[in-house]
């Protein structure tokens, strides 16, 4: 299944909350959050999703209402070694951040 990585901010949010929301996204449904990264002092959380598309993960964002600040990104897909894989997200981390890790 396609892995995606989504960027969203965090308005006023606890830290209890982003732990709420976080396990909300993991439990999933259409589409499920793998690993989640939150930075509380910037507001940013960064979401591995897996999902059939990214047209049903940006659907399942709205009807769960849960903000997105762009258009969720295609890193790679469960056929791809770890290695490969971790390298395109840290690209595209990159380019959501605009800073180099």
């Amino acid at each position: 299944m396609p892995r995606y990585l989504t960027q969203h901010t965090l308005a006023c949010l606890t830290r209890q909350g982003a732990e709420a929301l976080a396990q909300r996204m993991q439990a999933g449904g259409t589409a499920r959050a793998e690993r989640v990264l939150a930075n509380m002092l910037e507001g940013k959380m960064f979401v591995d999703f897996r999902a059939d598309s990214r047209e049903a993960l940006e659907g399942w964002l709205k009807t769960e209402g849960m903000h997105f600040d762009s258009r969720a990104h295609r890193v790679g897909n469960a056929g791809r070694k770890t290695s490969t894989r971790r390298l395109k997200i840290g690209y595209a981390l990159t380019a959501f951040a605009g800073t180099s890790l």
